[in-house]
């Protein structure tokens, strides 16, 4: 049986990460998602919370014919101990999914086999420009799955990104 891991901030949960959960599920038997800097939440760059996100995730992925594991993981600040740290929170993996140079470096440093991943569309499927759309009020439900449309809306994540926004 073959696991592979991917790990992200999701900040949100948008179709570029949908598109490569997708693939993968092509080429293992199970799939870790790695929810990255779990700790982190209502700040520009990262106004959603672990389980928010992870909410995200699982509404969005109910129709992969494959299964997955969603795992929280938080930040440790110490690079050298962080693939200990991610192995100690996740089921065991074979291969580890990304495009993040530090993540590739590290995974590969400490033995794993390490495959980029195709982006989807990365001028306008990445979290900072659906966060900034989200702010300028400009459309950005097209960028991310239905399920994280409705997600958003039901903890009021608008709201709390354009208040997190204002300046003292």
């Amino acid at each position: 049986m073959s696991r592979g891991f991917y790990i992200g901030r999701f900040q949100p949960y948008h179709n570029g990460h949908q598109s490569v959960l997708e693939r993968i599920a092509e080429q293992v038997d199970e799939i870790v998602i790695g929810v990255g800097s779990a700790q982190l939440s209502h700040e520009l760059e990262n106004p959603f919370t672990a389980g928010e996100r992870v909410l995200m995730i699982t509404r969005s992925l109910t129709g992969l014919h494959c299964p997955f594991y969603v795992i929280p993981i938080e930040d440790i600040q110490r690079n050298a101990l962080w693939v200990a740290h991610v192995r100690s929170m996740t089921p065991p993996f074979d291969t580890i999914y990304s495009n993040n140079p530090l993540v590739m470096q590290l995974f590969a440093e400490a033995g794993c086999t390490v495959c980029a991943t195709e982006m989807y569309q990365r001028d306008t499927h990445s979290g900072t420009e659906v966060r900034n759309r989200i702010l300028k009020g400009e459309p950005w439900e097209h960028l991310v799955p239905r399920a994280v449309v409705q997600v958003i809306k039901e903890i009021r994540g608008i709201e709390r990104l354009q208040q997190i926004a204002k300046k003292d």
